[in-house]
């Protein structure tokens, strides 16, 4: 038996609220969640009313045992494969939506991945927030990409994203780009004090 893969079309899903085309906040949620919880965070980010926003929700819908709809962005079956089609698809989701003077990427969790990927090698936004997930390695493995200014955000009790890790995607980035550190007391979660951090970032952008 051989495993074979072939390409086809599926329909991707994003939540847009347009206040103008001067700022573009572009949200990438994380693992088991949908656009609409990435739209309420961003939401929350004092300025945010300020800018427009993009949710855009993972081609990988599945059910969680409430029954509610989540979404995951990819496993480790066929990597290279899910990161072409994902870049792909944001750049039709960006193509879709006013050019905005000033574009600035967040990920949370599983989501971090995907906006430093397309940050990378879809879009040039002017900053990247980063929430409580790694540095993938192919990025680090990639001499070529260019990033611009990054807020990189922890939870002290965070047991997923660890000191560790943080501190070498700290190393890393360091020698990329200017980078603002938040190390706030809590969990794999969004706080009031990353959300005062993200609002300082966005500010000092637009």
């Amino acid at each position: 038996m051989t495993a074979h893969t072939i390409e086809t079309s599926v329909h991707g899903r994003y939540l847009h609220e347009d206040r103008g085309p001067e700022r573009l906040l572009t949200g990438f949620h994380g693992y088991a969640e949908g656009a609409e919880s990435s739209m309420e965070e961003m939401a929350t980010i004092p300025g945010a009313d300020r800018w427009s926003s993009v949710a855009i929700q993972a081609l990988h819908p599945f059910y969680t045992r409430s029954g509610a709809v989540v979404a995951s962005w990819m496993t480790s079956l066929d990597r290279e494969l899910a990161i072409a089609d994902n870049l792909d698809y944001v750049r039709k989701v960006l193509a879709a939506i006013p050019n905005p003077q000033t574009l600035v990427m967040l990920g949370f969790s599983q989501g971090v991945a995907m906006a430093i990927r397309a940050a990378a090698y879809a879009a040039r936004p002017a900053g990247l927030i980063l929430l409580g997930g790694d540095i993938p390695p192919e990025i680090k493995e990639d001499a070529s990409v260019v990033l611009p200014p990054v807020l990189l955000a922890r939870g002290t009790k965070d047991e997923w994203y660890t000191e560790e890790k943080f501190k070498k995607d700290l190393n890393w980035l360091d020698s990329k780009t200017r980078v603002t550190r938040c190390v706030f007391a809590g969990g794999h979660e969004w706080t009031d004090a990353f959300r005062e951090a993200a609002g300082e970032f966005l500010g000092a952008l637009g």
